[in-house]
């Protein structure tokens, strides 16, 4: 533990997971088990995670991006398709269709969500388009319906890359309920995590079936069942598969921050509500707030520096550190990694995304801030507004 001078402020975290000592219970109990690869537990949380969601079947992995990868296989898309999908999002998101041999074709999105939609997905579908991936960016839910009215008569399968989504809705129901299959993160940085891990969700019975088989090297027997059993049956590999799995330590993690789900969105909600009074009036600061279609979770809150505004993004960033406080930038750009810049990724134009990456900044929100906390990170940006 950090020894500081007594009136010193302390640095203010960027994020911080929601872990306690039910979790450490939770994984002394599997230790306990033997059985610490993908088992019960596993089986427990995908059950209680597609109830939560409202779904027919959950489909537990190694991360979001290798449910991601089993999402586009699942749905039939391979070599000589295109997918579009939104720069404006971690690259994951783009990198997933060239695993199965796609073409990612970036499409722009809206400056008040972050998200894609209908009209900006229209600008960039190509005759090969048959499938496009949505983002539910930083928690913001996607509108998804226009979004299926669009692609639905196309025969565009619909992926909600709802990474960022857990604990989100969207006109009332969990965001992800309304895709054709949706993938989900479990990484620390989002509101529920096991460490690591992913999940796909969908009500395709033979897409969830045949993501089961393929996590685990496509054998037809699962490796479950084959150490539960005394003589074990043989198995069969009747694809090349994967090694996509999630292990019943993550999972019993899982299980109590499923359960913790609904104090974790209403910290946030109500952290986020405080900054958004705090900042109101702040010349040249844009902040975000619920879409007229959903509910956010704020797993990020992030902010828009204009060109009003005394400093750029790059100097508040500066300004706060000096404070103390660790912001990041936005979200990034995929068209402008080098992975994906050489692209020939479609006509599209993205100019909504260059803006919002390069204006764009994330402010720290978790559950151990404290109103002092968000206060110190209001006044900083608001001082550094009234200067000239």
């Amino acid at each position: 533990m950090s020894v500081r001078a007594v009136g010193t402020p302390g640095r203010i975290d960027v994020m911080r997971p929601w872990l306690g000592t039910e979790e450490a219970e939770a994984v002394a109990d599997v230790i306990a088990s033997g059985w610490v690869a993908q088992g019960p537990r596993v089986a427990a949380f995908e059950h209680a995670f597609a109830a939560r969601m409202a779904v027919g079947h959950a489909v537990a992995t190694s991360s979001c991006t290798t449910a991601l990868h089993l999402a586009l296989v699942v749905a039939g898309i391979g070599r000589g398709d295109d997918v579009v999908v939104p720069s404006f999002s971690f690259i994951a998101t783009a990198n997933a269709p060239v695993y199965v041999g796609a073409r990612p074709v970036f499409a722009d999105v809206e400056g008040d969500t972050g998200n894609v939609s209908a009209a900006t997905i229209a600008a960039a579908l190509t005759p090969a388009t048959r499938a496009v991936i949505v983002v539910d960016q930083g928690g913001m839910p996607v509108d998804l319906a226009p979004i299926r009215a669009l692609c639905d008569p196309r025969g565009i399968a619909v992926i909600e890359d709802a990474a960022c989504g857990v604990g989100s809705e969207y006109r009332g129901a969990p965001v992800g309920a309304g895709a054709d299959v949706a993938v989900w993160s479990f990484h620390p940085r989002k509101l529920l995590t096991t460490g690591e891990g992913g999940m796909l969700t969908t009500s395709n019975a033979e897409w969830a079936d045949r993501a089961r088989r393929l996590r685990e090297h496509a054998m037809s027997v699962s490796a479950a069942d084959r150490h539960a059993s005394l003589l074990a049956p043989p198995e069969e590999y009747g694809e090349v598969g994967f090694n996509y799995r999630m292990t019943d330590l993550q999972a019993a993690i899982g299980l109590v921050q499923l359960g913790r789900l609904g104090a974790i969105v209403g910290r946030r909600r109500e952290f986020a509500a405080r900054y958004a009074s705090g900042l109101a009036g702040v010349g040249g600061i844009r902040v975000i707030g619920d879409p007229p279609h959903g509910r956010s979770n704020f797993q990020s809150y992030w902010i828009e520096v204009l060109a009003e505004y005394p400093l750029d993004r790059e100097g508040l960033l500066a300004r706060l550190a000096e404070a103390g406080v660790s912001a990041r930038r936005g979200i990034m750009a995929s068209h402008r990694q080098p992975a994906h810049r050489s692209r020939d990724t479609g006509s599209a134009t993205l100019a909504t995304t260059d803006r919002l990456t390069t204006g764009t900044l994330i402010l720290p929100l978790h559950h151990a801030l404290d109103g002092d906390d968000l206060d110190r990170v209001v006044d900083v940006i608001r001082t550094a507004a009234s200067e000239t």
